[in-house]
C-alpha cells in the first residue's frame, strides 16, 4: 500500500473540517435551533459575533440555498473524499470527489464573495475568515484535475468510446483525431 502524501492529508484534514462544520454549524441556519445543543447553539453566536458575520446575523434566503447545497452535496462528497483517501483502494474516486468538493466550494463561495464585495458591508475580518477556503477551493479543483489526468484509461474503455461515436477512426476530420494531453502535476 503506497504511503499517504502531504497534499492527500491536507485535503483530508480539509474534508473532514467541512463535513463536521456542515454538519454542526451551517446546519444551524436550515434547521430549527431546538435541535442542537445548547453549546453548540452558544458557538455559532460566538462565531457570528467575533468574525462580524453580518450573513449568519441576518439569514438572507440565498444563503438558506447555499447551506442546503453544502449539506446536500458538499458534506458527502467530503465524506466520500476523507474516505476515498484513507483507504487508497480506488485513486479515481479521490481524483472525483476532489474535484467535485473544489467545485461546489468555488460555488459556495461565488456567491458568498459576491455578496459580501458587492454589498460594501463584508469586515476586513470577513474576507480574512473566507479567503483561505477559496484558495483551498481552487487547490483542490486543480489536484482533481491533476489526479484525473494521471489515471491509466484501459483499453477497452477507449475502444467502447470510439465504436460508440459511429465513425471509424480513418473518417474523422483531423480536429477529431486523439491528440495526447501531457499534465504533469505536484502530489
Amino acid at each position: 500500500m503506497a504511503a499517504v502524501s502531504k497534499a492527500d492529508v491536507a485535503v483530508a484534514l480539509f474534508s473532514l473540517v467541512i463535513a463536521v462544520a456542515a454538519l454542526l454549524i451551517d446546519a444551524q441556519v436550515v434547521l430549527p435551533r431546538r435541535l442542537f445543543p445548547a453549546p453548540l447553539v452558544r458557538v455559532f453566536q460566538w462565531f457570528v459575533d467575533e468574525i462580524d458575520h453580518y450573513l449568519l446575523a441576518g439569514l438572507p434566503p440565498f444563503l438558506h440555498g447555499f447551506v442546503w447545497l453544502a449539506l446536500t452535496f458538499l458534506c458527502p462528497v467530503c465524506i466520500a473524499n476523507l474516505y476515498s483517501i484513507l483507504a487508497r483502494r480506488r485513486r479515481w474516486v479521490a481524483a472525483a470527489t476532489t474535484l467535485m468538493a473544489g467545485v461546489i466550494m468555488l460555488t459556495y463561495l461565488s456567491g458568498i464573495f459576491g455578496e459580501m464585495l458587492g454589498s460594501g458591508r463584508a469586515t476586513p475580518k470577513l474576507v480574512k475568515f473566507y479567503s483561505p477556503f477559496l484558495v483551498i477551493a481552487v487547490a483542490l479543483v486543480l489536484r482533481g484535475l491533476c489526479l484525473c489526468s494521471d489515471l491509466e484509461v484501459p483499453a477497452y474503455a477507449v475502444s467502447s468510446v470510439e465504436s460508440s461515436l459511429l465513425l471509424a477512426p480513418a473518417s474523422r476530420a483531423p480536429c477529431m483525431q486523439p491528440q495526447p494531453l501531457q499534465v504533469s502535476c505536484i502530489s
